[in-house]
């Protein structure tokens, strides 16, 4: 394993974020948890501190970017540096688009994307003046396909595969850049569906999935790797899934 980094873990509070914290304070890594329910992340920086890793927590709202720039700054004022991002945040209220649920589609570009784009320019400024630094960023198979319900999620996670291989291509190997893409994973994303037949359907589809564990581990892979090794992407489905 590599050296112990200091690790931002946005929407940190269940699923894939809270299975990542566990999995890299465990591993010895000290990690800075954000989301906007903060009583979870209290008991969770309580936990990993009773088992004698290094956690710390700060409520965070990634669409709002002042609060994003603060959350980095509290970080580095804490632990000193920040050497990688993981930016999970992310909703999922699918809906076909002739359902017009337009205040959903903004929902998921403000979190999905704009959360995205929040995180790097909040950090990557950071990472440039320390000369390293690594982004992981949670798509989904999503990024990959198009299923009907899922037009407007699935875009959003297109945008970040674009976004993170623009962002590799332009980082002259100072900052590494990783995708991670989950196939269906135990979270609480479909409790967002507010489409009846959307819900209904995602309930199926569910009925095989990962532990929100299997997808922590993938990120701590990536983030191990030496420091002239780019994991660019990780796609991570469950054995007995189509898609």
């Amino acid at each position: 394993m590599s050296e112990h980094k200091v690790v931002l873990i946005t929407g940190a509070s269940s699923g894939i974020g809270e299975a990542t914290t566990r999995k890299l304070a465990a591993d010895g890594h000290q990690v800075f948890l954000g989301a906007r329910r903060t009583e979870r992340l209290e008991h969770l920086v309580q936990e990993i501190g009773y088992a004698g890793g290094s956690a710390a927590f700060r409520k965070l709202d990634v669409t709002d970017v002042a609060d994003v720039q603060s959350f980095v700054e509290a970080a580095r004022e804490r632990f000193g540096r920040v050497d990688v991002v993981v930016n999970n945040a992310g909703v999922m209220p699918l809906s076909p688009l002739a359902a017009l649920k337009i205040d959903e589609w903004n929902q998921m570009l403000d979190v999905n994307v704009r959360g995205v784009l929040n995180g790097i320019a909040a950090a990557l400024p950071v990472m440039q003046s320390q000369g390293s630094g690594h982004f992981v960023n949670i798509a989904s198979v999503g990024a990959y396909e198009v299923v009907p319900t899922a037009a407007v999620y699935c875009a959003t996670k297109f945008a970040v595969r674009a976004i993170s291989e623009g962002l590799r291509q332009e980082s002259s190997g100072d900052v590494r850049v990783t995708v991670v893409s989950p196939g269906v994973t135990e979270s609480e994303l479909a409790d967002s569906i507010s489409d009846d037949k959307a819900r209904e359907d995602m309930k199926a589809y569910r009925a095989v999935a990962l532990p929100a564990a299997a997808i922590a581990n993938a990120i701590a892979f990536a983030i191990d790797q030496p420091a002239d090794v780019d994991v660019n992407e990780i796609i991570v489905r469950p054995a007995a899934s189509a898609q």
